[in-house]
Order: C-alpha cells, then sequence, then structure tokens
C-alpha cells in the first residue's frame, strides 16, 4: 500500500529485505575505518611556482641538502607534468581527475558559468584523503589549499570545499592562492585565528607550517599508532612575496653575479651530468624578450642578483622546513614505510615580469611596476617586512631550463616540474638515486597512492557515481626503470595557452596569455585564437621542445591538434577563455548595483571578512571619545602597509591612511577629536572611468580626498582577501606611526559596512 508521497506505508515495509541491503552494503563496525595490514604513510610536499632546475638535485647551485636527500634515497622524475596554474593542479592532484573535468579551469577567485570552469570541485570527484579517510587513514593538510571559490571563503563557510569538507580532518594554513610570510591569514580547520606570535618576536610562515606538521603527525601517530596518516604539506613558498630572514640570503648575495645567460649555460651542464637531461638534449634559446645580461645597466645587474639571492634563500630556507619534518619521521621511526611524494604545481613564475617587483600588492590590470632606481633604495629591505617580493623574468626563465617560457604556459617551462619519491619499503635499494623517464601527469599521483596504499575507490560516495580516474598508477616505475610510459595522451590549457601530449609528441600552440599587459606586449606570439600557430615536438628525442617539425611533418601535426580538440571536449575545457579579463566579463555577477549592509558591534577587537570584491564602499563608525582623554587606536583597518587602508586616532586626531603597493597616501582632521559622540564616514569611490579614490569625513564635514593610482588589491586579490578589523589592527600597520594592536582606547558604539559589488 502506498502513502501519500508515493511510497509504503510503514506496516508494508520489507524489513528483512531493508536489513539484508544495508548489511550488504555497509560494513560492520569492526571493518570499517581499517586500512590494510602494512599500509604505508602517505607525505605529499607541494611547492609552488618552483622551476625544473632550482633544485640542486636538479642542476641548480642552491642549496636544498633536504630534498637532495629525498632524491638520493629515492627517485627523480624528469618527465612529470602538471598544468601550469596552482589551483588546476592541486584540483587534478587530489581528485585524479584533470582540472576542467572537476571545474577547476582557473584559479578558484574568476568562476564562470561553464562546467569546467565553475571552481567547485563536484561531489563526483571525491577527493584523496576523503577516500583514505574512508579507507582508515587519518587524513592532515597544512599550509597553501586555493581549491575554496573566493565567495565561499568566510566564517560562516560554507565549509564543503574547505579542506575538512573536502575529507581532511584537521587543517592549518591559508585557503587563498598566497598570503603575507610574517603576517597570514591563517585558518585552523573552519575557523579563522590569529598567527601565534609576532613577526617581530621571528615569525615566519613556512617555520610555523612545519611546526604545526610536526604536530599533527606526533598526535596522530602517540594517540592512534596502530592507524596510518596522509600529510598534504603546502607551504606558501616558492610564490611571491619571496619573504625570508635576511641571514638566509645573506649566503647568495654574489652568487648570481654573472646573471641568468651563465646561470642558465652552467646548470644545463650539471643537469646533463647528474643524468637528470639526457646527454643529447639542446638548450632553447634565449628569446628576444628576455634581456641579455650584459646589456643591462650595471644598477639593473646588481637589483637583480639581489632579488635572485633572496629567492635562493627563501628556497634554502624552505628546504630547511622540509628537513624539520622529515627529521621527525625519522625520529619517530616511520620512514620505512612513509611514502614522500615531493613536487612543485607549475614551473617557475614570470609574473616578476622584466624588472622584478619590490611590492607585487600592486594593480595586475594595470601593471603598476617599481623602477628600478625605487627598488635599488629599498634593497636591503628584500625579502624583509617592508615588501611584496617577486623576481624578473629572467630568473623564471633560468629557472625552467633547459626549457622556454614559465607558469600560466602550456610549454615545459609552465608544466614540466621535480617530481621526487621515496619509499624504502616499496622502491628496492638498487633504484636509490635513479632517474625515472616515463610520461606522467599530476593526475597519475592520485592513483598511484591508492595502488600504493591497497586501496581500491568506491563507484559511488554518498550516493553520487564518481566520475573515472583521468590518470594512471606510476608504481610500476617504483621498481622497473625501462617499463613503458603508463598513458599515452594528455592536454594541457590554461588561460587559453594550448598544448597536447601523444605517444612521445607535443604540439604547443604560440598564444600569449592576456592576463599580464607586460605578457601581451613583449612576448611573441598570437593574441587570438583564431590567429593561434601550433609547433610539433618529439620529445622521445627532443627532451626540452627546441626542436619545431611541424614542417616535416603536417599530418601528424593535424592529427594532434584534433586530438586536442577532442580531448578538450571531453574534459570540459571548452569554450576557450583567454585570460582574467575576459573571465572577468563573463563570471557570474549579481545585478548592476548592488548595496550589502552588515553592521559590527565590537568586543574586544573584532576581526572580520568582509563581503567578496567591492567595487566601492562606505563605511560608517559611532564612537565615543571619554572626557579629558588623548584618544588613540585603531578605529577600522584592513590590510597593510603593502596595501591597504586604516582609519585610526592618533594623539587625538582623526587620520585616514591608504597603503597602495607601499607608497603612503594620508588624511587627517586639523583639529583634535572632543569628548562625546562623533560619526565617521569612509567612503572608498570608484567612478565609471576607473578612477579610484578615498574620502573621509567627521560629523558630516568633509576632512578631504585622496585619489589612489589603481583598484586596491588588499580587497580581492587571487581569493585573498585581507580581513576587515575593528577596535584594533592586526599584522603590520597601513602606516608607520602606530603598531598594531594598537587598541582603541574610546568606545566603538558600532560600524556600518556597506559595499556595492562589481556591475
Amino acid at each position: 500500500m502506498a502513502n501519500k508521497h508515493g511510497g509504503l506505508s510503514s506496516s508494508h515495509v520489507d524489513t528483512g529485505h531493508i536489513g539484508r541491503t544495508l548489511k550488504d552494503s555497509v560494513p560492520a563496525p569492526s571493518q570499517m575505518l581499517r586500512p590494510r595490514d602494512g599500509a604505508p604513510n602517505i607525505v605529499m610536499i607541494v611547492l609552488d611556482d618552483l622551476g625544473f632546475a632550482q633544485l640542486s638535485c636538479y642542476g641548480s647551485d642552491i642549496a636544498t641538502p633536504n630534498i637532495d636527500s629525498l632524491a638520493t634515497q629515492g627517485l627523480r622524475y624528469n618527465n612529470f607534468h602538471v598544468t601550469a596554474m596552482c589551483s588546476p593542479t592541486r584540483a587534478a592532484l587530489l581528485t585524479g581527475r584533470n582540472h576542467h573535468a572537476v571545474g577547476m579551469g582557473t584559479v578558484t577567485h574568476l568562476p564562470v558559468e561553464f562546467p569546467g570552469h565553475t571552481c567547485q570541485i563536484p561531489k563526483s570527484a571525491a577527493t584523496l584523503p576523503r577516500i583514505l579517510r574512508d579507507a582508515g587513514y587519518n587524513t592532515l593538510a597544512v599550509g597553501k589549499w586555493h581549491l575554496t571559490p573566493a565567495s565561499e571563503i568566510s566564517p560562516t563557510g560554507p565549509f564543503d570545499r574547505w579542506p575538512l569538507g573536502m575529507g581532511f580532518e584537521h587543517y592549518y594554513g591559508f585557503l587563498s592562492g598566497h598570503t603575507n610570510q610574517w603576517t597570514p591569514d591563517l585558518v585552523q580547520d573552519n575557523s579563522f585565528i590569529e598567527q601565534p606570535y609576532s613577526p617581530y618576536h621571528g615569525y615566519h610562515l613556512t617555520e610555523d607550517l612545519a611546526s604545526q606538521a610536526i604536530r599533527l603527525v606526533q598526535d596522530q601517530t602517540q594517540t592512534s599508532p596502530s592507524r596510518p596518516f596522509f600529510l598534504y604539506f603546502a607551504p606558501g613558498a616558492m610564490h611571491t612575496p619571496h619573504q625570508v630572514p635576511n641571514g638566509w640570503r645573506r649566503p647568495y648575495l654574489n652568487q648570481f653575479n654573472e646573471g641568468w645567460d651563465a646561470w642558465r649555460h652552467r646548470t644545463f651542464l650539471r643537469q646533463q651530468k647528474s643524468g637528470i637531461v639526457p646527454p643529447n638534449a639542446i638548450l632553447t634559446d634565449r628569446p628576444a624578450w628576455v634581456q641579455r645580461w650584459d646589456e643591462l645597466s650595471s644598477k639593473e645587474r646588481h637589483l637583480y642578483a639581489l632579488m635572485m639571492a633572496n629567492y635562493a634563500g627563501f628556497l634554502t630556507h624552505t628546504d630547511a622546513q622540509i628537513g624539520r619534518l622529515l627529521d621527525f619521521l625519522s625520529e619517530i621511526e616511520v620512514v620505512d614505510n612513509t611514502i614522500v611524494i615531493f613536487l612543485s604545481d607549475n614551473g617557475a613564475s614570470g609574473e616578476g615580469g622584466p624588472n622584478g617587483w619590490f611590492n607585487k600588492m600592486g594593480d595586475d590590470t594595470v601593471d603598476y611596476d617599481d623602477s628600478v632606481d625605487f627598488m635599488l633604495a629599498h634593497a636591503e629591505t628584500l625579502g624583509g617586512f617592508h615588501g611584496y617580493h617577486h623576481y624578473p623574468w629572467g630568473w623564471a626563465w633560468a629557472g625552467n631550463t633547459p626549457f622556454r617560457l614559465w607558469k600560466l604556459y602550456s610549454w615545459l617551462g609552465g608544466v614540466r616540474v621535480p617530481l621526487v619519491v621515496r619509499w624504502p619499503t616499496g622502491i628496492p635499494v638498487e633504484h636509490s638515486s635513479e632517474v625515472r623517464t616515463q610520461f606522467c601527469h599530476a593526475v597519475d599521483l592520485m592513483p598511484t597512492i591508492l595502488d600504493s596504499a591497497g586501496v581500491d575507490p568506491p563507484p559511488m560516495i554518498d550516493g553520487v557515481s564518481q566520475q573515472p580516474f583521468d590518470g594512471k598508477s606510476i608504481q610500476r616505475t617504483f621498481h622497473d626503470a625501462d617499463c613503458p610510459s603508463l598513458r599515452r595522451t594528455q592536454y594541457f590549457e590554461v588561460e587559453g595557452s594550448r598544448a597536447i601530449y601523444h605517444e612521445g609528441w607535443k604540439a604547443t600552440t604560440d598564444h600569449v596569455v592576456t592576463t599580464w599587459k607586460t605578457d601581451r606586449e613583449r612576448i611573441d606570439g598570437s593574441h587570438d585564437f583564431d590567429t593561434d600557430q601550433w609547433s610539433l615536438y618529439c620529445l622521445d628525442d627532443d627532451f626540452s621542445e627546441s626542436r619545431d617539425v611541424s614542417g616535416v611533418h603536417p599530418a601528424r601535426l593535424r592529427q594532434m591538434i584534433e586530438l586536442w580538440w577532442s580531448e578538450a571536449d571531453r574534459n570540459d575545457a571548452l569554450p576557450l577563455i583567454d585570460g582574467t579579463k575576459e573571465r572577468m566579463t563573463l563570471r557570474e555577477t549579481p545585478p548592476p548595483v548592488v548595496q550589502r549592509r552588515y553592521t559590527y558591534v565590537p568586543k574586544d577587537g573584532l576581526v572580520v571578512t568582509p563581503p567578496p570584491c567591492p567595487a566601492g564602499f562606505v563605511i560608517s563608525a559611532h564612537i565615543q571619545v571619554p572626557e579629558n582623554q588623548t584618544i588613540n587606536g585603531v578605529i577600522c583597518a584592513q590590510g597593510d602597509w603593502n596595501s591597504g587602508w586604516s582609519c585610526y586616532a592618533h594623539g587625538g586626531t582623526l587620520l585616514t591612511a591608504i597603503a597602495m603597493a607601499g607608497t603612503s597616501y594620508r588624511l587627517t582632521t586639523a583639529e583634535r577629536l572632543d569628548s562625546g559622540d562623533h560619526k565617521i564616514r569612509l567612503e572608498y569611490l570608484i567612478d565609471p572611468d576607473d578612477q579610484y579614490s578615498f574620502r573621509c569625513s567627521l560629523d558630516g564635514l568633509e576632512i578631504g580626498q585622496i585619489e589612489i593610482p589603481s583598484a586596491m588589491k588588499t580587497l580581492a586579490q587571487n581569493g585573498f582577501r585581507a580581513r576587515l578589523s575593528i577596535g584594533k589592527d592586526r599584522g603590520f600597520p597601513v602606516r608607520e606611526d602606530y603598531r598594531p594592536p594598537f587598541i582603541f582606547t574610546g568606545r566603538i558604539n558600532s560600524v556600518h559596512f556597506k559595499s556595492q559589488l562589481l556591475p
């Protein structure tokens, strides 16, 4: 008998059948969450923007002894590939599927309403930590995440695509694409937290992340020693900002004075000698848009050598923190049965442009450029508290030796990166230090880990049928150096740059990514999909993608191009979208003018996450000044002296400070704040002609208005949004006439925030 909803009434349910179904489909409690005997621990270390040639074990003269020790005890791969961009690679790593197939066609702050570009990993692509957790592993994540859509990064979630929502049991790190190494925006599990101590007392993010990873592993192994663990360790290094204590930079101060041409040549010779590059490989030519070192001025050479020394110190410092983690694994005696996988998410980054940046918090869309003279004047502070540094693209080109181009491009310089694997009980000792040459890709690592752990991925999770893996396990290469590559085909696409690999051949377009003005103006190639030219390379004979043979094999090139379109269609990579600006015009938005209002009643210094991507805002603060008191402290602030704004009282006077890429602006009242009630109004204005300004008024009287050169990245950049602080500041100040927390000594009754979203 059916009930009113069309189902069976309770008196007619076949409970015996239901019982058998549940018994057959759900393991008994004693069988649940129990991995196979001898299942290995897994540690995946993911660096950011590290080039193929920047590790010592891949030819560099930068000291990376701890990563080198992994290579000495394990295997190095010289034919491993990623997607040329961070979020897409991380999605491929943690799902085993191609990045567009799980909606991650770009970084998470630029979603578009096409299946391959939603920036939302679907439930049909359950992640590696989710599957391992269900198989009895403890799952731990520390470091950069960058897989949560920017619109979901708030204290109230939703948390489905935060690390804990995607299978990790514990998380400590930052959710966005990058953060300040000295004053990061930290998250623990599902909550925003403050950093444990100040940079003035020695805090550095990478050191903190290593300490937290050690603590989590220690807790797990002490309380559940019979359960294996999966640790995903992803420092913010080597992404900008290149920030590191000065002592780590000092040993490299004279190491790069001969420049990127000479460094690249010497690195290539070391690569061939060590076997990471085959003897018949060709060192690709210096492109016309990268200046010859000997054509630079003496000032430029001095500055660029210092910038590379700073980067090298940052890398050695990062290696030391990895060493702390590896040493701890030895200390607790789990090394032998722990798989350690080390990789980079894309090639070295050329986003610094020809000159590099002292402060990368300038506006991407206008390519705010620090002058050489300005950067030299501040050279002593490179890597320190007052900048957001990035080196020139000549060093990115050298860092990807022997390949051409860099991050954001589907040339080998963007997509071929180091992969090191160590597993003492799984890789025969006689194979230690060997190089593996099989073609493989980020999507292959999840199947490899599950294969090594003896875990069969379920066909259905939470009632959702699972997408098949695009990757294949490469575990066979652990003990068979001569086995064939296990996958024949892999497509590449990021920001419009395209390539296809098939059975030893690679076809690549000359499309120039339009995201960066300097790329569009200086790099040779096509700026339109209709005029893109494809070149063809036989990678079996041409390791570095150096000889275009499209004229010799036109039929094969046509087949490769057709194959790219087929793979792109199969993986939802279409339509093609040309860089950030086109994505901004396509992204889903609310109606043209939408006002959003928030009211905050501070208590003990409220810190909140502001609404996403404001095109402008109005803040109204209602304060009270006690009698006979000189008022001080921050009323509200966002960001810091790299990029940010602050409204505060100092010595009884109301001030508004704005920092744009390190340049400071200030508005101040002429008179002191008297006792009693006051209303402060601060406006961030954007007019239809893209003119930007701040305006401040006190008790209805305008104090003044300041024009700024471009939009403030503090509000929304690469998934990063500095938090709004009320009643106190955090991290670094916006201006050096105060030091956080600089707690407001009066009373803040309320703060009203009204934002206007981008049309």
